[in-house]
């Protein structure tokens, strides 16, 4: 039982009185009672799902009169919106505060300030900066109450407008745009004479201001042209009429001077609740050169279909053509151009012929209907190819009607025939003065008028084709250019880097032989001065030399004076190369002479030569004293860079009308680089752990025997051995 029952219990002495009052109750009040809290509960949770779901937060601020702040409590979209916890906010209102853009924070003060004081509603938009860096545009209205303690109260709503802002701030540059650019804005009353309620700043491009048309001193009718008003408003009626939202027209405009311009006008209806007409809202445009442009078309053509057809024409030509200024595609540009100029003709074919120089014919672009054949492929004889080139050289343009009713050659008739063409027009296609072809249209269901315009177009065509031949026959010749240019920089940057690198090779030459020549004539000065200031320690006053000092002496001058001699020659030869007194020689003869000088050296090596030079050898046309070089320096290099006791053999062979001459030892030999690198121009740095010399004599060598048409080498290997080689044609004696 409830406690208010057991209460009522206790009070009550008559217990049928009691059960009676309880039954009362029940039935009446009580229920009532429960119903109404009932209902509250569920109004109160109604509420709470409003106020959680309204995009924003409500809230109540509270002032005090000493300046006190603080947030009496909100609803739970400002933790999403401020991005602060609610108990800090409620316990520091500053934290709030300081989230207010700088630049908003005088605006805000001010604005709650001034409703503090009138205890008028307060109605505020600035930014925010939350915790994160993000700005939030927000706006707050809240209504004051006065307290009993001073205080003032408001209760408000707060909501981000960002998205608001941003698309605000989107369409002020969009109309900033738009008002600075040829379009005149306006919003006429659907009055008579159209009153005008707006019309945006760039009125002045027609020498009036905004507020001449909004003021009424000005009427939008009394500017359009009096003999235009009424089929403006004809035009208008009609629309209206017939229930469109839209409507366009041109018509003509009176400046503030005095001047008549060409405007389109395209507007759109402003209907009431009753769907009656209140405003239109649109837009004008200066079109005076457009017009202008059209009544000279009209004026130089037909007033119907020619005038089209002329403006479809030029913008296809100026579509073609600026394809062609686009495209290096040559086949890609002569096919679309049939393609389009058969669309636009209507034409049952169109296609491109190419005659070369030689009077070859050949189809390069077509397009055809499906129900007619097509002509690739095509192939006539020489003879009419050459007809239909002279007749077209001269720039000729034909236009046949209908083909059957014209004079034509037995060439015309059959390619008719073959091809059903009942019409024909075609035009030549030249490239400079040079004739390339022809573009052709044909029309094989039935003859055809051919008119002016589409004769022209077609001539137009064909200049913007020959421009595309032209333009791609340069790219070719430019490309073609362009090949051998980067040839050329790439040959040219190949012999400065040969000549660089041998200007570096000849510099260190350069360095390597000063100091060879200076270590090896100061070796011989040196040897001389000492044993001169030997000499001159005795005391005798007469000096005797001893033979062998002087011979030594007279050796190392004369080594000197080799080496001296040798560069001398190597650069004559580089200068002016060898110069050769040829005769028939019998080599066996010239090489037991040779061998003869060169006892004394072999001996004083303890070396052994065995000659193997055959006696029925060829006569050789050689240079005697020139060979003999290069003998001499062969054997001598070989006896110098061995031990002594060598073994030698001299032999001869011929092999492909030449004669190879060997010399071959059993000496430590060397490696192959050495033996590629043998009879090349060396300088044996003295800085080095080598023995100091140059490689001159051997150097020699190779420039007689290059002289002669032969070749030199060397074979050998470390330990082995080596063989030195040479070879001499035998059919200089011949010739």
């Amino acid at each position: 039982m409830p406690e208010y029952l057991e209460a009522i219990q206790e009070c009550c002495r008559d217990e049928a009185a009691f059960e009676k009052l309880k039954q009362i109750l029940a039935d009446g009040e009580i229920k009532t009672i429960q119903k109404t809290t009932d209902k509250l509960r569920q109004q109160e949770s109604k509420f709470q799902r409003m106020v959680a779901n309204i995009p924003g937060m409500i809230y109540q601020y509270l002032r005090c009169p000493d300046g006190r702040e603080s947030i009496v409590c909100a609803s739970s979209g400002y933790q999403e919106l401020f991005e602060l916890e609610p108990e800090n906010i409620q316990a520091n209102f500053q934290l709030l505060k300081d989230l207010i853009h700088p630049d908003d924070v005088k605006g805000y003060e001010e604005s709650v300030d001034i409703s503090a004081a009138t205890l008028q509603p307060w109605a505020w938009e600035g930014r925010i900066v939350t915790p994160t860096g993000k700005i939030k545009w927000v706006q707050c209205a809240s209504r004051p109450e006065k307290q009993a303690n001073g205080d003032i109260l408001w209760d408000g709503l707060l909501m981000e407008v960002t998205e608001r802002k941003r698309a605000e701030a989107a369409l002020e540059r969009e109309r900033r745009l738009f008002i600075r650019g040829p379009v005149t804005v306006f919003r006429w009353v659907a009055q008579e004479n159209r009153p005008v309620e707006y019309v945006s700043p760039n009125i002045s491009q027609w020498g009036y201001q905004p507020d001449d048309f909004m003021s009424g001193r000005v009427t939008y009718g009394s500017v359009i042209h009096p003999d235009d008003l009424a089929q403006v408003e004809a035009q208008t009626q009609a629309y209206d009429a017939a229930g469109l939202n839209f409507q366009e027209q041109d018509y003509r405009l009176i400046r503030s001077d005095g001047e008549v311009r060409w405007v389109y006008e395209f507007t759109s209806v402003v209907r009431n609740d009753q769907g009656n007409i209140t405003h239109y809202e649109g837009y004008i445009l200066d079109i005076t050169k457009r017009k202008e442009a059209e009544v000279q078309l009209r004026a130089a053509g037909e007033r119907d279909r020619a005038s089209i057809c002329a403006l479809s024409a030029a913008r296809l030509l100026g579509e073609i053509a600026l394809r062609i200024r686009r495209s290096l595609d040559l086949d890609q540009i002569l096919n679309n151009t049939v393609q389009e100029v058969r669309q636009f003709l209507q034409a049952d074919r169109v296609f491109i012929a190419h005659l070369d120089a030689n009077s070859q014919g050949k189809v390069v672009a077509e397009s055809v209907a499906p129900d007619c054949r097509s002509i690739l492929g095509w192939v006539t004889s020489d003879r009419y190819l050459r007809e239909l080139k002279s007749f077209f050289k001269q720039g000729q343009v034909q236009a046949i009607d209908d083909t059957e009713k014209v004079v034509k050659s037995r060439f015309h008739t059959a390619y008719y025939a073959q091809y059903q063409i009942k019409a024909s027009l075609c035009v030549p296609i030249l490239v400079g003065n040079e004739f390339f072809g022809m573009l052709i249209a044909n029309q094989c269901s039935g003859s055809r008028h051919w008119q002016q315009f589409e004769i022209e177009l077609l001539c137009s065509l064909a200049t913007q084709v020959a421009i595309a031949i032209q333009q791609a026959q340069l790219y070719e010749q430019v490309s073609t250019l362009n090949t051998c240019l980067e040839r050329t920089v790439e040959e040219r940057t190949a012999q400065l880097q040969q000549v660089v690198a041998e200007l570096q090779e000849m510099n260190q030459l350069k360095d390597v032989v000063l100091h060879t020549v200076s270590h090896e004539l100061r070796t011989s000065v040196i040897g001389t001065v000492m044993v001169l200031k030997n000499l001159l320690n005795q005391p005798a006053e007469k000096i005797t030399l001893s033979r062998s000092i002087v011979e030594r002496m007279i050796q190392g001058n004369e080594r000197q004076l080799g080496m001296i001699n040798s560069l001398l020659e190597t650069h004559s030869s580089e200068e002016e190369g060898i110069i050769l007194h040829c005769e028939p020689i019998q080599i066996k003869t010239l090489f037991a002479k040779i061998l003869q000088g060169l006892e004394p050296t072999l001996s004083q090596n303890q070396a052994t030569l065995t000659n193997l030079v055959s006696a029925d050898l060829p006569l050789v046309m050689v240079d005697p004293a020139q060979l003999q070089r290069v003998l001499e320096n062969l054997f001598n290099h070989i006896l110098k860079h061995n031990p002594p006791k060598l073994s030698l053999h001299l032999s001869t062979t011929v092999e492909s009308q030449r004669l190879r001459c060997t010399v071959q030892d059993n000496g430590i030999g060397m490696s192959q680089q050495e033996c590629d690198r043998l009879f090349d121009l060396y300088i044996r740095d003295p800085r080095s752990s080598c023995s100091t010399g140059t490689g001159l004599k051997l150097y020699l060598c190779k420039q007689i025997i290059t002289a002669h048409g032969g070749e030199i080498g060397a074979n050998s290997s470390p330990g082995l051995g080596t063989t030195l080689w040479f070879t001499l044609p035998l059919n200089r004696v011949a010739s």
